[in-house]
């Protein structure tokens, strides 16, 4: 799927219509969202599988809340935070430990190649080691590109104690890669 990105008329006019109940308004919305979703909770759950799982559930709660949403300009936010708690609620379900597993094909390779495939694991391995609502953070602002403004509302703290909080797990996340 690709993402079919909506500025900020064409988001206001299709949540209007899809509050409404124009199921085609609301389809152009999975469109522009449903991979932010997707990698949002695969961050969180590490599990392709319960990354989709975690997306339909947030999809079909913002079908029937939709309604709520104050600010058409916020709906990337807004989206993100329910597939992300829907995320966290199924690894809970699943009692499963949240950890990110990357799949890499085994390829005869040397050089730089060989090595991005290293920094890729010790990223995984990394972010495995976080709280679960560390990782959220990270999904949601890296997995997400949402900015401490978006962040704040849905994490209720300020954008400058989003900041912070980044900026604190960023440190740590260089420290056990060695990157100081």
């Amino acid at each position: 799927m690709t993402s079919l990105a909506l500025d900020s008329a064409a988001t206001a006019s299709a949540v209007e219509r899809a509050v409404a109940g124009d199921e085609l308004a609301f389809a152009r919305i999975v469109g522009a969202y449903h991979l932010d979703l997707v990698r949002v909770a695969f961050v969180i759950c590490g599990d392709e599988g319960l990354a989709e799982d975690a997306a339909q559930a947030a999809w079909w709660i913002a079908w029937r809340k939709l309604s709520s949403l104050r600010d058409p300009d916020r709906l990337k936010a807004w989206l993100v935070a329910v597939a992300a708690n829907e995320a966290r609620k199924l690894v809970q379900r699943e009692h499963r430990q949240a950890v990110v597993e990357l799949k890499i094909a085994p390829q005869p390779s040397t050089g730089a190649d060989s090595s991005r495939e290293i920094d890729h694991v010790d990223l995984a391995n990394a972010l495995g080691h976080l709280k679960p609502e560390d990782r959220v953070l990270v999904a949601l602002r890296y997995g997400a590109n949402l900015d401490s403004f978006e962040l704040a509302p849905a994490l209720g703290i300020s954008p400058s104690g989003v900041r912070t909080r980044l900026s604190r797990l960023l440190d740590r996340l260089r420290k056990e890669l060695g990157d100081d």
